[in-house]
């Protein structure tokens, strides 16, 4: 797209899935770079020695505007009509820079093509990691030993804090740890590959660094606590209806007296139902949360989210899936399956009731995540392969799905259980069946 760059046209540029560019008309090669996460960025392109370059002059407002910023690439047009280098002097002042002045690059240019969880996730460890411990260090001063050392503060607590957040409300506990620190050093190698490619550092030292070793938590309910929490979440609805119906009535709901139990209040039925779907369906806590009644299709018997992990997926229901959605009361004014206590969002407090109704099934080490595992288990367990479970889960890379192998063994295990019984049967001359012989042809 060509147009005169001006301010009116600078700020009616829409971000679109990819970086879009508008070249100015008046000056050749300068142009507005436009990302998906919406920032605008002057930049400049050209021919050096033969070969195409691009340079950044910078981002939208003080000092850049469009009349400043095509002056710039004026200039820069000069010195490249000389043979110089307009991204030598950048190269070299970057090569000054710390890791907070990185940390800010980086979210400015190298994050367009993240999911927006993504990127609050990596913006919190960040802010909250790695700003606070390296921020200062010359990013081409950065050794294998500060790597180490980082590592070693993240799992240890150095940055554990209480952080109020964006939420005035809200707050949020930081508390380090081994997977934090595995994460948080991912993140910094990742923002030290983008330094090397922008000439900033020759090498990246976070490559080869030993980081923890740690057990992935594979916890699946047995059929005894898939029991106990059925009778939990059943035991909630109960209550919910108790209390509910006392109300109609014009009830008022009684104290418990000192000394004894508060009278159950029930759970809220949306939330209960979530947790119910986060079983039946193996679904991830954000796409049954945040669903909405467009994206159920009870015709076909699926749901189609527009998004996901793992990008848009569908997601089959059985029978006992369609029944709870089919009983769900939809809210005027809410597009949202699981709506909010208010407004028009949807409902956050599904962490709050999972911790008490699992306190009552007697299953305080089972967090939510582990109900899509105990989806995947039973399926594996009862024969399905890992390739028909991994598509039900939404899975893009058959080795995510082989962490469920080991629960394939059953039926090998049970299949030899059965043949050996019957040659030991047949041994204690209690056969009851056939016996082929099956001959071997002989050679010649």
């Amino acid at each position: 797209m060509q147009k005169k760059l001006t301010k009116r046209i600078v700020d009616a540029a829409r971000p679109e899935a990819r970086d879009t560019f508008i070249w100015d008309t008046e000056t050749q090669g300068f142009g507005l770079k436009v990302t998906p996460s919406g920032n605008r960025i002057y930049v400049l392109q050209a021919r050096l020695n033969g070969r195409p370059t691009r340079y950044t002059i910078g981002k939208h407002g003080a000092p850049w505007t469009p009349d400043s910023a095509r002056d710039q690439a004026v200039r820069k047009l000069g010195d490249i009509a000389k043979g110089i280098n307009p991204n030598a002097e950048r190269a070299e002042e970057r090569n000054a820079a710390i890791i907070n002045e990185l940390c800010d690059l980086y979210l400015e240019e190298g994050y367009s093509q993240k999911k927006a969880s993504t990127l609050a996730i990596e913006r919190g460890m960040i802010l909250r990691h790695i700003k606070p411990l390296l921020g200062k260090r010359r990013v081409k001063d950065l050794t294998r030993a500060h790597i180490e050392i980082f590592l070693s503060d993240v799992a240890n607590g150095k940055t554990a804090k209480v952080d109020k957040g964006e939420n005035p409300r809200g707050r949020i506990v930081v508390t380090g740890g081994k997977g934090t620190a595995n994460r948080s050093t991912d993140l910094l190698g990742a923002m030290l590959t983008f330094a090397m490619h922008r000439n900033m550092r020759p090498d990246n030292p976070v490559r080869g660094a030993k980081k923890y070793k740690l057990q992935a938590r594979e916890r699946f309910l047995s059929p005894k606590e898939l029991a106990r929490l059925g009778g939990g979440l059943t035991a909630a609805e109960s209550e919910y209806r108790q209390v509910a119906e006392r109300a109609a009535r014009g009830e008022k709901q009684k104290s418990g007296r000192k000394g004894e139990a508060d009278p159950p209040s029930g759970e809220n039925p949306f939330a209960v139902a979530a947790l119910k779907l986060l079983l039946l369906t193996g679904c991830r806590k954000n796409e049954i949360r945040s669903l909405q009644w467009q994206h159920v299709d009870f015709e076909r018997a699926c749901l189609r989210l527009p998004d996901s992990k793992t990008g848009a997926k569908v997601v089959h229901l059985g029978p006992p899936a369609l029944e709870i959605f089919s009983k769900l009361e939809r809210l005027e004014g809410n597009s949202h399956v699981f709506p909010s206590t208010s407004g028009t969002g949807h409902f956050v407090g599904l962490y709050k009731v999972w911790k008490r109704i699992r306190e009552k099934a007697e299953l305080p080490d089972v967090r939510i995540h582990d109900l899509r595992h105990s989806f995947a288990s039973v399926g594996v367990a009862s024969g399905d392969s890992l390739y028909i479970v991994g598509k039900l889960l939404g899975h893009t890379q058959a080795r995510t799905t082989q962490r469920y192998a080991h629960l394939a063994d059953d039926p090998v295990r049970a299949a030899a259980d059965r043949i050996s019984s019957q040659i030991a049967d047949a041994l204690d001359g209690q056969s009851t069946g056939e016996v082929v012989e099956i001959s071997t042809p002989r050679k010649g």
